[in-house]
């Protein structure tokens, strides 16, 4: 809805017309016609008088719109309605478009078509009447002369206020029709078009009233998202951004960057000032890297105006970030909560690495005067899965660079603690099927030692760097991947196959008080018969506990696996499968697979239960977040199945 009513056309048309005649370079060419209006300072005609205004509304058979009508008492027309509609209409000239350019069609592939006779014409249309359907039939036309730019307004799309909305399309931008609300909606986006081609063209300065009271709130709102009020802000960076005014963009897409918007976001205007660069270029070249499958032309776009070091560290970072070593750092006490944020995220404490950053973020301090709030941290691949919309608000909401503010209240943590988790379907429902290893008394850099091929010596924690590190047997730990990288690079680095060598790809970290885990979210196929628990192999000293499930799995009989060992000896275990369950050793009344599994019962619900008695008989927990939306560093362990026996058979396929 537009509200007209209050509406002081010629003050805003006066306005417009002095900023046009200031804004043309001395010398300039121009047509008689565009002289004389610098000279008076006026882009538009003498006023229509209500006598001529109702001719011109029998001849179309419709009454106007209030803010069109109003329009035409100041001015018969006007003249430069933005940068490409060099004459709108007035009374005279205003028509039926009758799709006079073919854009029937177009609309249709936007609206819908609507049903039409013989004639193309809704039923009930007259001679001179509008058409129903799209603007392309429907439509008056307002562009007189333009460049290729159509300007059709509808009297069927009707607001309570009696407005019609009005439509513009040209045909050399690749972009469906826009829809103003209003004849005036559509002037004063006309008016912002004007600015913007001005404030961004070659023609010398462009300073008036208009763009000093738009910078001093653009000033205001720059130091209001600093005392975390950056939802005012924001609507006054959009508005000084739609003028096209220097640095609007770049700090609105500061804004919008934090709360998880990625499209066209570019931070124009500073990401190629070197005093940001450093915090701003990971954040662009990150969305870069996510979708660059044309090659990185469109990076050098963006870059355009920047000196060589700023385009040596752009491309200095897309190849760390390609390779996963980008690795974000900051000066000062909020630099070293950096560093620990890093570190607990790196095993898997999503939430406490959140909170590091979040409770040190009062000791930030910005580059300069137009960075908003920390950027770099969203390239970083162990950091960047900690953002969320909701942890974006409230960071923004942070007051920081030593601006005062109250601190907003956290938000939620994204972890649910417990194993339950584990039997919720997640998205797409592809984990039916997972298993871990939580060990008690070992780090998680320790547990390729335990639970890989090499012996209890080998494991060596992976380079700070991000990168990974071989040990003296060959254990190593990766850099820290996504589920998705690991069944990639486990796929792509795989050449030989065994339908007996089951060794999984498991990621690490910490499972709670003194304990590690190593998860496995893609297992192959369970084989009771061959099954070789690694609780087993475990180290004097250390605690393990092996879970298997299977009972949402999508192929064979539902099946679960819990065994535990002490000191590498096995002390209890049970497996369920074929509808019939194993054990052995002296299980806890907690764990009694009895309790879950009888002749009635449903096997799949026995999982959430189960987790639960796990979860609380040990104290551990898997982190959620960690292990769906982020990376952790991963290592292939032992096999799960024997070795086969003599007589078995089995099948090896070999590649490359």
């Amino acid at each position: 809805m537009t509200d007209t009513t209050a509406f002081d056309w010629r003050s805003f048309l006066l306005r417009w017309s002095g900023e046009w005649a200031d804004s043309l370079p001395e010398g300039e060419e121009r047509g008689e016609d565009d002289e004389v209006a610098r000279q008076t300072r006026w882009l538009g005609f003498p006023p229509a008088p209500e006598e001529r205004i109702a001719a011109m509304e029998q001849r179309l058979g419709l009454r106007m719109p209030p803010s069109y009508r109003e329009f035409l008492a100041v001015t018969d027309g006007w003249r430069h309605a933005g940068g490409f509609v060099w004459l709108l209409a007035g009374t005279r000239d205003l028509r039926w478009h009758d799709d006079a350019s073919w854009l029937a069609e177009l609309f249709e592939d936007y609206e819908g078509e609507d049903d039409e006779d013989e004639n193309g014409r809704d039923a009930g249309d007259e001679p001179g009447e509008p058409r129903e359907g799209d603007p392309g039939r429907r439509a008056l036309q307002l562009d007189v002369e333009s460049d290729a730019t159509y300007v059709l307004m509808d009297p069927t799309d009707v607001d309570e206020n009696g407005e019609w909305a009005v439509y513009t399309w040209a045909s050399w931008l690749a972009e469906p029709p826009e829809r103003h609300a209003s004849f005036l909606a559509f002037m004063q986006d006309a008016y912002r078009e004007f600015h913007s081609l001005r404030s961004n063209g070659d023609g010398g300065e462009f300073v008036n009233d208009t763009t000093r009271a738009l910078d001093a709130r653009m000033e205001d709102a720059r130091r209001e998202v600093l005392r975390g009020g950056w939802e005012r802000a924001l609507r006054a960076l959009d508005e000084a951004r739609e003028y096209g005014r220097p640095r609007a963009a770049g700090l609105g897409d500061q804004i919008r960057r934090l709360l998880g918007q990625t499209s066209m976001v570019y931070f124009d205007g500073l990401v190629t000032d070197p005093r940001y660069a450093p915090e701003l270029l990971p954040a662009l070249v990150a969305e870069h890297a996510a979708h660059s499958y044309r090659g990185d032309s469109s990076l050098v776009y963006h870059l355009r105006g920047a000196d060589q070091e700023v385009v040596s560290l752009a491309y200095a970072t897309l190849e760390q970030v390609r390779g996963g070593t980008y690795r974000y750092t900051a000066i000062g006490r909020f630099g070293e909560a950096v560093g620990r944020a890093r570190e607990l995220a790196r095993w898997g404490d999503c939430d406490g690495a959140w909170r590091a950053l979040a409770d040190a973020l009062p000791l930030w301090q910005p580059l300069g005067p137009d960075h908003l709030a920390p950027l770099g941290w969203v390239a970083d691949p162990l950091l960047g899965p900690l953002l969320t919309p909701e942890r974006g608000r409230e960071l923004l909401s942070t007051p920081r660079g030593g601006q005062p503010g109250a601190a907003p209240t956290p938000s939620a943590g994204l972890d649910p603690g417990g194993l339950a988790w584990l039997a919720e379907p997640d998205p797409g429902n592809n984990r039916t099927s997972y298993r871990f290893v939580l060990v008690e008394g070992a780090e998680p850099h320790e547990l390729p030692a335990l639970l890989a091929d090499g012996g209890e010596d080998g494991g060596e924690e992976s380079r700070e760097d991000g990168g990974a590190e071989s040990s003296e047997d060959g254990t190593v730990l990766s850099r820290p991947l996504t589920s998705w990288e690991t069944r990639d690079e486990r796929l792509r680095n795989r050449r030989e196959f065994s339908s007996f060598d089951d060794r999984a790809v498991m990621a690490v970290g910490r499972a709670g008080a003194d304990w590690s885990f190593a998860f496995d979210g893609d297992p192959a196929p369970f084989d009771r018969r061959r099954f070789v628990s690694p609780a087993a192999s475990t180290a004097q000293g250390t605690r393990a506990v092996v879970v298997w499930s299977g009972l949402r799995a999508w192929h064979g009989e539902p099946f679960f696996h819990l065994s535990v060992a002490r000191d590498g000896a096995e002390q209890y275990a049970f497996t369920y499968a074929e509808g019939e369950v194993r054990s052995s050793g002296e299980i806890p009344r907690s764990l009694d697979p009895a309790r879950f599994f009888d002749d009635t019962a449903d096997a799949v619900g026995a999982e959430r239960p189960l987790l639960e008695a796990v979860a609380g008989e040990f104290g551990v927990h898997l982190p959620r977040h960690a292990l769906v939306h982020g990376r952790l560093h991963t290592f292939p362990s032992r096999s799960w199945t024997r070795p086969p026996r003599d007589g078995e058979t089995f099948m090896v396929l070999r590649t490359g």
